[in-house]
């Protein structure tokens, strides 16, 4: 019998009322823009530009090196004053073109008028994605052009839509869907030409119901309903992740080591799909995103427009600051987000969030060894073994824990969340991960 969920998952509390429901506001140009040329999953951009040079808004200042690999650009208009290794959220020494502000703005780096985007074939419409260096902007950050050229022997009959934002605090796609329905909806055709087919699926969790009641309305108005399906789901952590979504929605499953490709799905999130009509309809490169910025100590938690590059430290200071003492910083989410050193860190394209912690939020335990209780096989959405996986790591018995599907591993952390003994699953999982990825 078919479920009608996905098997295991959690419900971790949401905590998104600090910032839900809260129209988007545009921050305020920085001054100066850390932008790495590491955006994205692959190899970095390769400089373009040298210091002293000016730049404009929107200027390619990297461009993509090999398949997978996105071009990026320069989000304020200026003078490159280093290119630096610059602590990033992927690495403590990424290479960064440092921008400082000078000359005059255009309107967010795209053009006044709109192109006529039904008259441009596949090919073309593929290649303003890639020009503008669209990735996913869920957090993967996977080169979203790279996305939507399957290899010629995956047939693709499916575009699935991933509207669900499971991750606690963040509350950013869900006022994207309230304030751009119409716009999203778009995005979703332009896609469905990209990828030559006539069948999308958007799914959106059902306590995000004005978002629901948003693309419902853009869907009927246009007489969508035959190509774009709206699903709403049950809420449940981690119902983002593909292939849990894939799941709910089409009761595909796909098969250990494998991709939503691989059963007939190309899968984005509606953050992507709006960054990806704005390049086709207005030529306009990924240079900002829309991000929340949360946690109980923050003065003025909300969504909001940023330019990437723009350090942490000066969104914080342009929302009111703090009203305590910071005990954890998180790029993204609580669950899937990663913790940061300092909020020197600059804004990238996959940062779906800033999340402060307070003291009183963030508790620090001593792992204890495993009880063998299962909680944690329970609770993972891809039927592993996080137990036998932490106990082979911890010992490092490499050979043990290579043989338990560490890949298959979609580090959504709900194996940690449920463990009564505190273990590091999820940090244990993730070092295998790297130790077998540096053997290959």
């Amino acid at each position: 019998m078919l479920l009608k969920t996905f098997k295991g998952g959690i419900h971790p509390p949401g905590h998104k009322k600090l910032s839900r429901d809260k129209p988007f506001v545009n921050l305020s140009i920085p001054h100066r823009c850390y932008i790495p040329l590491q955006q994205h999953i692959g190899k970095p951009a390769v400089p373009l530009v040298e210091v002293d040079d000016i730049v404009e808004e929107g200027q390619m200042i990297g461009r993509a090196d090999g398949f997978i690999s996105a071009n990026v650009h320069a989000s304020i208009p200026g003078r490159v004053v280093e290119i630096t290794d610059y602590p990033t959220v992927y690495s403590e020494h990424g290479q960064c073109v440092v921008i400082e502000a000078e000359g005059s703005f255009s309107s967010s780096g795209k053009n006044v008028e709109s192109r006529n985007w039904e008259e441009l074939s596949s090919d073309e419409l593929m290649n303003l994605v890639h020009e503008a260096g669209i990735t996913g902007m869920g957090g993967a950050a996977f080169p979203t052009a790279v996305k939507l050229s399957p290899p010629e022997h995956r047939e693709i009959d499916t575009f699935v839509v991933n509207g669900a934002e499971c991750e606690p605090y963040l509350t950013v796609d869900d006022m994207l869907m309230q304030t751009y329905p119409d716009e999203i909806i778009e995005g979703i055709r332009i896609t469905l030409k990209i990828l030559k087919i006539n069948k999308a699926a958007i799914g959106i969790e059902k306590n995000k119901p004005e978002a629901i009641k948003a693309i419902s309305k853009a869907i009927e108005n246009g007489n969508f309903n035959e190509t774009i399906e709206l699903h709403p789901l049950p809420v449940k952590y981690p119902q983002g992740a593909e292939k849990q979504l894939i799941y709910t929605i089409l009761k595909r499953e796909v098969p250990s080591g494998e991709l939503p490709l691989d059963v007939g799905v190309v899968v984005n999130n509606v953050g992507t799909i709006f960054a990806m009509r704005e390049a086709v309809l207005f030529g306009k490169p990924l240079i900002e995103r829309y991000l929340t910025v949360t946690g109980s100590i923050v003065k003025n938690p909300g969504n909001y427009k940023v330019r990437i590059g723009a350090r942490i430290t000066d969104i914080i200071e342009e929302c009111g600051g703090l009203t305590g003492k910071p005990a954890k910083v998180i790029m993204g989410g609580p669950m899937c987000g990663l913790a940061l050193n300092h909020m020197e860190t600059s804004v990238v394209k996959g940062t779906s969030g800033v999340l402060i912690l307070g003291q009183d939020e963030v508790a620090i335990h001593d792992y204890s060894p495993c009880i063998r209780c299962g909680r944690c096989v329970a609770a993972c959405p891809m039927q592993l073994m996080p137990n036998e996986l932490g106990n082979a790591v911890e010992k490092q018995r490499y050979d043990i824990a290579e043989t338990l599907h560490p890949f298959d591993c979609i580090m959504c952390g709900s194996c940690t969340y449920v463990c009564p003994s505190k273990r590091p699953l999820s940090h244990f999982i993730k070092l295998a991960q790297v130790t077998f990825s540096a053997k290959r």
